[in-house]
């Protein structure tokens, strides 16, 4: 092999996921249709569009949180099968997307205890690695939480206690508790303050800096997408319209759907 083949080899793009023709349709309704993304690893990838774009049903696709009717769909993370995950039982599919994976929900209910402490609650996503020990788990629960910028004297707090913006940080800490390889977040600071999305934001980006981890980013906000994803694409009815660098599509739109996208938000 010569010294340019094995320089191609070493510096080709290393992808995370690779999903390939996703359909999924719920009655007579195409959520999606014939969906592919390739996410390289460490990268932040941004998915927008309208409400009923489909995104939202990619990422709970994605997340495995519900299967495809068609399409493929693998993950190049250690320790994964490389067979096509949605040809695997429910069971498997649960224990990769509590190893590997890690979601924060638009609404912190859907992610959340809201009457279990806020530490318990990353205490349960540990319990799944086998952590029996108190004080193991508590230490656990500690470094997430300071991880995602958790004030640690309210730790005990129950999450319906706590403001939207706490609620989050939560949600984050528990999504990041057992270093999953892949980390989804839909629709992160929709509802919340200015203010506290800013914050939000500053602890997501912090987070992605130390730690590269691959993320996913489901939003209508243009603004969050420009703050965070390198690359993004633009969903509308199901389908993909427009992909590329995030610069690139929010600067130079070439697509008709995307421009009034855009230039809505201006």
């Amino acid at each position: 092999m010569d010294s340019s083949s094995q320089k191609s080899e070493t510096t080709s793009p290393q992808f995370a996921i690779d999903a390939t023709g996703l359909t999924k349709r719920y009655g007579e309704l195409l959520a999606l249709n014939e969906v592919s993304v390739r996410v390289l690893q460490g990268e932040v990838f941004g998915i927008v569009g309208e409400s009923g774009s489909g995104k939202s049903t990619l990422l709970r696709l994605l997340n495995l949180e519900e299967t495809a009717d068609s399409g493929s769909y693998r993950l190049n993370i250690e320790g994964v099968p490389t067979a096509d995950l949605l040809t695997l039982d429910r069971m498997s599919r649960r224990d990769i997307q509590n190893r590997y994976l890690g979601i924060v929900y638009q609404h912190p209910h859907l992610g959340l205890r809201m009457h279990n402490t806020s530490s318990g609650n990353i205490a349960s996503r540990l319990l799944i690695a086998g952590e029996r020990r108190f004080e193991m788990l508590r230490e656990a629960a500690r470094t997430a939480l300071t991880t995602s910028e958790f004030p640690l004297d309210r730790m005990d707090a129950l999450p319906v206690e706590l403001s939207g913006g706490m609620q989050q940080r939560v949600q984050l800490a528990k999504a990041i508790a057992m270093k999953p390889a892949v980390v989804l977040l839909d629709e992160p600071t929709s509802g919340l303050d200015v203010s506290v999305q800013a914050r939000v934001l500053d602890t997501f980006r912090l987070l992605q800096q130390e730690t590269h981890v691959t993320t996913i980013l489901v939003s209508h906000d243009l603004g969050v997408i420009r703050a965070l994803a390198d690359r993004v694409i633009v969903m509308r009815h199901g389908a993909i319209v427009e992909a590329g660098l995030t610069d690139q599509i929010l600067e130079d739109p070439q697509e008709p759907y995307t421009q009034q996208l855009v230039y809505a938000k201006l």
